[in-house]
């Protein structure tokens, strides 16, 4: 039977902002996602992360630099208790077209039939105006995180979210709405 998913971005939701990162000894998990990850798995929720990777198709680092910070977070969070089910990303240049990258809907689907995920029973979440569109596309609810850019894009209101909330760490008080 399907089931609900939380559909995480990675830089500026999960870990701190580091333009293009691709360094494993420069993820910094932000404060208290863990804790907010590991609360949601106890209630029910599945997790995916799912991120734009357009550094790979700018040629700025190779897919290894990727996985190997994907790692480094997972590392992090399995530290402090919490997991994300798989990471998904998409490493093509943001001016060609793309079914996968951020908001097409294509990692969402991919994580979907993986996982036997209820895209409508769902929350993405994320800190730029892609997330927010992607979860549309998917028929998902919406949280937009003021971390990352997400309160640039709150200000200039470029991007209409279910909900707004400071960071991830704050996931609870509004996933208790919701069927998990």
């Amino acid at each position: 039977m399907p089931k609900p998913f939380l559909l995480v971005d990675r830089d500026g939701t999960l870990i701190v902002e580091k333009n293009y990162l691709h360094d494993p000894a420069e993820v910094e998990l932000i404060p208290r996602v863990a804790q907010a990850l590991a609360e949601a798995r106890n209630a029910g929720w599945g997790i995916v992360c799912i991120s734009n990777q357009a550094g790979v198709g700018r040629g700025f680092f190779d897919e290894a630099a990727v996985i190997a910070v994907n790692e480094r977070v997972e590392s992090l969070l399995n530290a402090k208790g919490a997991s994300i089910d798989e990471y998904y990303f998409c490493t093509d240049h943001p001016d060609l077209p793309s079914t996968h990258r951020k908001p097409a809907p294509g990692m969402a689907t991919d994580a979907a039939k993986d996982f036997d995920i209820d895209l409508s029973a769902s929350v993405v979440i994320g800190d730029k105006p892609a997330d927010i569109d992607l979860g549309k596309a998917v028929g998902a609810r919406t949280v937009l995180v003021r971390t990352g850019y997400g309160a640039k894009h709150e200000s200039q209101k470029d991007c209409e979210p279910d909900f707004v909330i400071d960071s991830l760490a704050d996931l609870s008080a509004i996933l208790e709405q919701f069927p998990g």
